[in-house]
């Protein structure tokens, strides 16, 4: 299902205009004035969460390649005393010149030393119930991150002493899982229907937010639920939405790229089997969404997959570049999720352009499940998990296959929605993933590595190299042309989060297992030096404001199919 609100496309297809279609976004480039001074600066760093607006994950600026690769050794390991269900990290470095900044599955936020590991500051926060993906952003003298399942703040680059911060999460079960992006005086995110003990209980929903950079007041919200005070007519039960990776922002224009997250309760419960307490599409969950940076309006909505049963999420992390469609250039937006399918949309338009299936699919396209047990590929925890990477026209996919049964009232809700039996997962040792390359002018797949372990660890491009890594903590480079492997190292833990690459170091977040560490890699490093003790000083949170009014388009507002 693809709308496009009308009475925005005059002001879009003026900005193209006056932008002349440039869309360099593999630079920080485009109305400089908006863009934090930091992350010009460092633009050839890591200063995004996905290295670039675009969300590429691609830097071609640093000395690591297929030639030097193989003499990679351990320069220095950051200990992480963080505890969480899929290990202690789960978000992105950042590298602003000589700092790293890092968050750990906590909400424990550190500056290091890019050069040595040793800590700058720490803000302890130790709030053991955020799930992640987390991690920080920065900008204007500020590092921001989710400081507790509830509350964005904003840390001083230079000390990490608290600046402000702001509650946005409305009902108990509502909390923030993402890391923010920064551009024009605004920090952008978004909270999710699920946290701790209450996971998508009803009523809850995901918002987006973008807020004041000085202070943290909400500039506008937009409800990833298209009616969220009756939630597709059942309140009590319904809930969901929400974007847990973080947006793509067209820097030419001011448009902002979001992938939404799934309904519930999937499949369904008891008394309302195969979800039937939410009836029709269940808007706009799994859907890409592109809104206005500075007012929040929606421009157009393409929802992939209506009415989801399987807690199949849209929300990777979207990208942009462009593609020849058919012997047309066009700009697209490219989108993927747990259903394990990859998209391309005109970034204008929101058509879709084409669709390619990843990993294995089994069942994943009832309509409803019939009685009994049906086991469905992907599984919840299955598809594509963790963000793509983008260069030289092609997209690169790590997926993990892993499945889930189901019956019609199996739900995967907790707390005052449990009412029917949970399904049943697949242990994460029985999964597998893989790495596939597509080109992004036609869908095709180029090329594809599988893996005996589940792919958590994202995939980046670092010049003729694209790497990865797998739950077990092997980490994988493959020839981005060819998909051959070149190298593979096992980091000292589990791995189900991304890197960061500057310069000559690979920074790589091993979080599972008993030794979890933030490891930086670099040529020619053999001796891996003492490992610096965290500072054990804790943040306090100040007291937040009270629950924020949620929007969604106006009454009367003429969306369009």
């Amino acid at each position: 299902m693809n709308c496009f609100a009308n009475r925005s496309v005059l002001l879009v297809l003026l900005a193209l205009f006056l932008a002349g279609g440039a869309m360099a976004q593999e630079n920080q480039t485009g109305n400089d004035s908006a863009i934090p001074p930091e992350v010009s600066e460092y633009a050839d760093d890591w200063p995004l969460p996905n290295y670039d607006y675009a969300n590429t994950r691609a830097s071609n600026t640093t000395a690591i390649n297929a030639s030097s690769i193989g003499d990679l050794g351990i320069a220095w390991s950051f200990p992480l005393n963080a505890t969480g269900q899929f290990g202690a990290a789960s978000s992105n470095p950042l590298i602003m010149g000589d700092t790293v900044y890092f968050q750990d599955i906590n909400a424990n936020v550190f500056a290091l030393s890019l050069a040595t590991g040793e800590p700058v500051w720490s803000a302890m926060y130790n709030n053991t119930s955020v799930a992640g993906p987390n991690g920080p952003a920065g900008g204007w003298g500020k590092v921001f991150a989710a400081v507790d399942p509830y509350t964005m703040a904003a840390l001083d680059a230079e000390t990490g002493e608290e600046l402000w911060a702001q509650r946005l999460a409305g009902r108990p079960g509502e909390g923030i899982d993402i890391a923010p992006t920064v551009y024009d005086g605004m920090v952008y995110t978004s909270t999710v229907p699920g946290l701790g003990d209450i996971f998508y209980a009803g009523s809850n929903i995901g918002i987006i937010f973008a807020l004041d950079e000085e202070n943290g007041s909400v500039v506008w919200n937009f409800s990833t639920v298209d009616d969220p005070e009756s939630i597709w007519g059942n309140p009590e039960v319904n809930s969901g939405g929400g974007v847990w990776y973080t947006p793509a922002i067209d820097i030419t224009t001011g448009m902002t790229y979001w992938g939404v997250a799934n309904p519930a309760p999937f499949a369904g419960t008891p008394e309302y089997p195969n979800g039937s307490s939410r009836p029709g599409p269940n808007l706009y969950t799994n859907s890409m969404l592109a809104l206005g940076h500075a007012d929040g309006e929606l421009v157009w909505f393409t929802q992939v997959l209506p009415h989801d049963l399987f807690d199949h999420d849209f929300q990777i992390p979207p990208i942009l570049t462009s593609a020849n469609i058919s012997g047309t250039e066009q700009e697209i937006v490219l989108g993927a999720g747990k259903m394990g399918r990859v998209y391309a949309f005109n970034r204008d338009t929101g058509a879709i352009l084409w669709v390619t299936v990843v990993g294995r699919h089994e069942n994943d396209q009832l309509a409803a499940l019939p009685p009994g047990t049906t086991t469905v590929y992907p599984g919840a925890l299955g598809g594509v998990e963790t963000p793509m990477a983008y260069a030289d026209g092609a997209v690169y996919v790590p997926y993990v296959d892993l499945a889930t049964t189901w019956t019609p009232e199996s739900s995967l809700s907790v707390g005052a929605n449990q009412t029917g039996p949970q399904p049943e997962f697949a242990p994460f040792e029985e999964g597998t993933g893989g790495l596939v390359g597509i080109e992004t002018d036609t869908g095709k797949i180029l090329w594809e590595q599988t893996f005996d372990a589940i792919n958590l660890g994202g995939a980046t491009v670092v010049n003729d190299l694209v790497l990865t890594a797998t739950f077990d903590g092997t980490v994988h480079a493959f020839n981005r042309t060819s998909g051959d492997e070149v190298w593979n190292w096992t980091a000292p833990a589990g791995i189900n989060a991304w890197p960061a690459v500057a310069n000559d170091t690979i920074l790589i977040p091993a979080g599972v297992g008993e030794e979890p560490a933030l490891v930086a890699l670099r040529p020619g490093a053999n001796v891996t030096p003492p490992t610096p003790e965290p500072t054990p000083e804790e943040t306090e949170t100040p007291e937040t404001v009270p629950m924020l009014a949620i929007t969604s388009p106006a009454e009367g507002d003429e969306v369009a199919a």
